[in-house]
């Protein structure tokens, strides 16, 4: 696979990367199955998918103990990517972003995925009651302590933390000019997909300026653009499209347009390419420091999101993307 490099420290990974949250949090429960996970993350590796991305939280812990079981086996092979900052109560999540926390939870976080160096640790989100410096602070000495490779800010939550009337990362923007006082941030962690292409505006090019890796989250627009979904179809309560405005039967019917001019673009590379594939290939072609991480947790889905980086969109296919209607309904 093309490999693409993360930060100043041109830390190398493979161009389409594996975002292990469905494997253990977030969608439906009873669609979770270990082993089946296991192998998707094996076959990842197989197909140069190396960059792990995971968190603390996911599960919680469950994710990164599932990752463990691989990378005691493949480590060497493996790009791993995990965050820090929040917390999982009973029916609510909260930041933290202590030092001695911060330091805690990174040892823990290497026993779960046994290694003894994450090679990008991320903070998942910013503790409003702890000045940020004071936790990339923490994260610094972490790295200095060999324990982690290189820094990243994961923006993710973006649309909660903005202001009316601000764009969407303004806010990111601002954290990330603090941060890099401190210790150079290697990578940026935030949505980007057709649907949802805010990132383009500020985040991109202040990562594009700086030499900053841009891991683009939820490429596939949370399964949508994939094509897979049936309006109406729902969802188990415990998977978040079952609380999501986007995800309504009505806006899901309204945003179809979206899909049906994916599966066109699709429809002229050949008859096995997939919408999912030409979402993917739109984010690879945003520039060579952005690596999509689309969600997935079995190998049938792996194989296809990898083969993605094959797929070279023309300029008229670019034209034709562009020009497909914004997305209808709520994303916040």
């Amino acid at each position: 696979m093309e490999r693409r490099t993360i930060g100043a420290g041109a830390l190398a990974v493979g161009a389409v990367g594996l975002g292990c949250m469905p494997m253990s949090w977030a969608y439906s429960t009873s669609r979770q199955r270990g082993e089946e996970s296991l192998r998707a993350v094996h076959r990842a590796l197989d197909l140069g998918s190396t960059l792990l991305d995971t968190a603390d939280m996911y599960g919680p812990f469950t994710n990164e103990l599932l990752l463990g079981r691989v990378l005691k086996e493949r480590r060497s092979e493996a790009f791993v990517s995990t965050k820090v900052g929040l917390l999982v109560g009973d029916q609510h999540i909260v930041a933290n972003g202590r030092p001695g926390y911060v330091r805690r939870a990174c040892d823990a976080s290497l026993r779960r995925l046994q290694t003894d160096v994450i090679d990008l640790y991320q903070l998942h989100r910013a503790d409003p009651e702890v000045p940020v410096e004071e936790t990339w602070g923490a994260m610094a000495e972490l790295v200095q302590a060999g324990k982690v490779r290189a820094l990243g800010l994961c923006a993710v939550g973006a649309r909660s933390a903005r202001r009316p009337g601000a764009r969407l990362h303004d806010a990111t923007v601002r954290q990330l000019e603090r941060v890099q006082q401190v210790f150079p941030v290697s990578a940026v962690e935030a949505e980007l997909s057709v649907w949802s292409p805010e990132a383009l505006e500020t985040l991109l090019p202040w990562c594009e300026s700086r030499g900053v890796g841009f891991l683009a989250a939820m490429p596939l627009g949370n399964g949508f653009l994939s094509g897979t979904l049936t309006p109406g179809g729902g969802f188990e309560a415990d998977d978040l499209r079952a609380r999501h405005p986007r995800f309504t039967a009505e806006m899901m019917a309204a945003n179809q347009p979206l899909v049906v001019g994916l599966r066109r673009v699709a429809r002229r590379h050949g008859e096995h390419v997939t919408p999912a594939q030409v979402a993917l290939a739109w984010v690879l072609s945003r520039g060579r420091q952005v690596i999509p991480v689309p969600g997935a947790k079995r190998e049938r889905w792996v194989s296809e999101n990898a083969a993605a980086v094959d797929l070279r969109l023309t300029e008229h296919d670019l034209e034709e993307l562009a020009r497909l209607p914004a997305a209808q309904g709520s994303w916040d």
